[in-house]
């Protein structure tokens, strides 16, 4: 069972949102990330979070459309997007791909993306995108389809990755090794349509997106 998981970051285009829509896609919103579900068209199935930055006025209209929400109280030890994960896994979600978790506050942004560390998540599929890049956790191997140039990053998310292995891309690892904080794997490019990591320890956070020259 897959779900479709909205912060209350910034998208910048709905429009790339589109293609990581499924139909069958179960709608959980982190509070405020409730306005990008809607603005894509889609009636979110779970509400999460203190509803801090929820309309009041909206709650009426959304339970009587069988909307569901989990509220918490303004002073709890999670942020919404925590807690919507844990909702997830709750419901026996096992793949979830995440919408409106960069922007706006920097710490939440640098939250969001070392949350999806947990080993709690490891049984759950996680990926994120924002614009025309996409993001996933891989603690295993993963397969990267793309075009030649495009650019592929490997960020470690635990204190150490080991045994890196790549195949399709123009650096590459072989029994390679990152550190938290490493920018060693950044900026990546693949060779041909299609990329393969694997690894042996650890948790990676692998960033796909079309070539770049910066950085």
């Amino acid at each position: 069972m897959r779900a479709l998981i909205f912060a209350n970051g910034i998208i910048t285009d709905y429009a790339a949102c589109l293609s990581h829509i499924q139909p069958d896609d179960v709608v959980i919103c982190a509070d405020g990330g409730t306005r990008h579900a809607l603005a894509l068209g889609l009636h979110p199935d779970l509400i999460v979070g203190d509803l801090d930055s929820f309309p009041d006025d909206q709650r009426a209209t959304l339970e009587a459309s069988g909307t569901r929400f989990l509220v918490y109280p303004a002073r709890k030890d999670q942020t919404d997007l925590e807690l919507a994960l844990i909702a997830a896994q709750e419901a026996g979600i096992t793949s979830a791909h995440l919408m409106g978790v960069l922007g706006g506050r920097l710490d939440q942004t640098v939250a969001n993306l070392l949350l999806l560390a947990q080993e709690r998540w490891a049984t759950i599929s996680l990926s994120l995108s924002e614009g025309a890049e996409e993001a996933w956790v891989t603690r295993d191997q993963t397969v990267i389809v793309g075009a030649p140039g495009d650019t592929v990053s490997l960020i470690a998310l635990t204190p150490e990755v080991q045994g890196i292995y790549t195949e399709g891309l123009e650096y590459a690892l072989s029994d390679g090794r990152l550190i938290f904080g490493s920018t060693l794997g950044i900026s990546n490019v693949m060779l041909s349509q299609q990329a393969s990591v694997r690894l042996r320890s650890g948790t990676l956070l692998v960033v796909h997106g079309p070539g770049s020259t910066s950085g």
